[in-house]
This record gives structure tokens, C-alpha cells and sequence, in this order.
């Protein structure tokens, strides 16, 4: 295993109340029924463009939907997040191993943002994310590019997500999938997408990912 790439929305971090309450503004902003906190969480993954579409149905009003979404996730959705307990111990623990990365859907701007603030800056090479301008939104595009960029062989890679998103961008670029049941996805659907290893905590992601080190 040369290089592992982990998503950062539920699998690094706990993003739930920013997000969603960003959601809830731009919705709010547009006159349209506003969702409670918890039926907004299958927006947590995906790229923000496509949930806006699902909910608002025109093209027009999604893009304007994520321009609002922005003005306040920009300046305080961005910071109501959390690490989720057990992650630096992880991250330190894989120090001087295989390469590591952060894949997101999140534009690369706030993502490097949100590691830097929580100090895991000097843990990752490279922060890969998508554009302001939806690039690379999609993960199997994402990754696809990440191990382009980094001159990384997919079958030498391991990716850690939790939503159906990070497995099936990873099986598209032969690498090994790893679904964590901490976040957003459930069992049913990481292994619908074909993930290969599941994982209920961070402690366990660190148990499988020293296994999968020792395979090589």
C-alpha cells in the first residue's frame, strides 16, 4: 500500500450542524420550505450542487441555492465542526508510512481551510478537492486526478469514505475501499456501492489499515 485517501465529511470530521444550517439559510433565502436538521443529512457527501437540484428541481435556483449556501458556510458553517475522536491518534499512528491525502467533494478552499484549523495540516501532502466551479465534484473524477497528480498507481491505493460516493469512485480507479460506519452512510449502503473492508470506529480503521500495511 503506497497511499491512503480519506474523505474528510464524515470521515474525518463531524460537519452535521454547519452544513445543514447552511442549507437551511439559503433555503430560507429563497422562500422555499425549510427541512429540519435531521432530514438534511443525506446532503452530507454528495456534491452540494446535485442535493440543491433534488430539492429544488431548477437548475437556476440550485446554482443560486449554493451561492447563498457559500456566503454563510464561508464564515461560520465552515468552523461548526468537529474531529471525530480517535482521528489525530490515527493520523500521528500512520506518520512516516504510506503517503496520505484528503479527497473530498468539499470545494478544496474550505477543505484545507477546515484541516489547517483543526491542526492536521502536516499530516497530509495534498488536499484534493473540488473547484468553485463544481470540477471535479464527482469522486470518481476526483480520485481519478488525485492519483494522476500524485503519479500513484490505484491498485497501490486505499481510500476511506463513508458515503456510497467513496466506494464507487474508488472501484472505478481499482482502489482498495474502505467504508467507515461512524458518519453518514449505513452499512447497506456502503456495501451496496462494494466496499471492501467496513469499519465502526476510528480505532478500527487504524486496526485494518496496519493490517492492509502488512499485506505488503
Amino acid at each position: 500500500m503506497d497511499a491512503i485517501f480519506f474523505d474528510l465529511d464524515g470521515t474525518l470530521t463531524d460537519p452535521r450542524i454547519g452544513i445543514t444550517r447552511s442549507i437551511q439559510y439559503a433555503l430560507a433565502a429563497l422562500d422555499h420550505p425549510v427541512p429540519e436538521e435531521q432530514d438534511l443529512l443525506w446532503c452530507i457527501g454528495p456534491p452540494l450542487l446535485k442535493s440543491f437540484r433534488t430539492m429544488l428541481g431548477r437548475e437556476a435556483l440550485a446554482e443560486r441555492a449554493v451561492a447563498l449556501y457559500r456566503e454563510r458556510f464561508s464564515e461560520i458553517g465552515i468552523y461548526e465542526n468537529s474531529v471525530y475522536y480517535g482521528i489525530p491518534d490515527l493520523l500521528a499512528a500512520l506518520v512516516g508510512g504510506p503517503r496520505l491525502f484528503v479527497a473530498t467533494s468539499k470545494p478544496a478552499i474550505f477543505a484545507e481551510r477546515i484541516i489547517a484549523h483543526f491542526g492536521m495540516t502536516s499530516y497530509f501532502e495534498r488536499v484534493f478537492g473540488s473547484g468553485l466551479d463544481g470540477a471535479y465534484a464527482e469522486k470518481t473524477e476526483l480520485l481519478k486526478y488525485a492519483l494522476e497528480q500524485s503519479g500513484l498507481d490505484g491498485r497501490r491505493a486505499v481510500m476511506v469514505g463513508d458515503r456510497s460516493f467513496d466506494m464507487i469512485g474508488a472501484r472505478h480507479n481499482q482502489m482498495t475501499s474502505v467504508g467507515v460506519l461512524y458518519g453518514y452512510g449505513s452499512e447497506a449502503e456502503l456495501r451496496g456501492a462494494g466496499a471492501q473492508h467496513l469499519c465502526a470506529t476510528p480505532q478500527d480503521l487504524r486496526t485494518l489499515l496496519d493490517r492492509l500495511k502488512g499485506r505488503d
